[in-house]
């Protein structure tokens, strides 16, 4: 190999590198949000739905720096085959990463409008488990990115369906108590739109599960779906 080559293969290299860098940073922030608007949730703690607002712009500006990065690989390296399935990859992942942020501020945002009278609902019990999956998905997943492990990127699709159990179990335990409790229809509305969001997140996460099956081996996992 010659001197020109080894550096254009150091350089792509260190450019790959960056760029799951970028998304490690963004799936820390990401995964932090999720825990912290549930935090927020269940001690009705505005400042911090306040702060968690704020600091989903951080996750914007490094997706923004994570697609003008794969555009300049893909412009200036010319990758094929598995390294532009890496590339593409990435920044797939890097939109769903943003969109997770974004379901994390509107969780923060509804939990401003609940109100004081969020201790007679019983799913604030469940909503936390359920945002421990959601969130343990979050993290294996770009964990299994980071490895490109897609026996653990299969594990995630798997505990999609633990998401999918707690928001039907919350979703039927909400409609009850609207039904029984016409005044607190706003509030248990509002706690509705957070299950839904959790479980988009999970949707979501269940996504770059299969992106990673596919940048990892080259095929989607099977019996897979959106």
């Amino acid at each position: 190999m010659d001197s020109i080559q080894e550096h254009t293969v150091k350089a792509f290299d260190e450019d790959i590198t960056r760029l799951r860098g970028l998304i490690a940073e963004m799936g820390g922030l990401a995964e932090a949000a999720i825990q912290q608007a549930i935090d927020a949730l269940v001690k009705g703690d505005d400042e911090l739905s306040d702060r968690i607002v704020k600091a989903d712009k951080k996750i914007d500006v490094l997706e923004s720096e994570v697609d003008k990065l794969a555009v300049r690989i893909i412009a200036l390296r010319a990758p094929m085959a598995d390294d532009l399935r890496e590339v593409i990859a990435a920044l797939k992942i890097a939109g769903v990463v943003e969109r997770i942020g974004d379901y994390s501020k509107n969780i923060a945002k509804a939990s401003k409008e609940i109100g004081s009278n969020r201790k007679q609902f019983e799913p604030l019990t469940l909503l936390p488990a359920m945002a421990e999956v959601a969130s343990e998905m979050v993290h294996d997943v770009l964990t299994a990115y980071a490895a490109r492990d897609a026996e653990l990127a299969r594990e995630v699709i798997a505990a999609d369906e633990k998401v999918d159990a707690f928001y039907n179990s919350i979703f039927r335990n909400l409609v009850s108590h609207m039904v029984e409790n016409p005044s607190t229809i706003s509030s248990a509305a509002q706690l509705l739109f957070v299950a839904r969001n959790l479980e988009r997140i999970g949707d979501h996460a269940t996504n770059v599960a299969e992106m990673v099956h596919f940048a990892a081996v080259g095929t989607y996992p099977p019996d897979g779906d959106d």
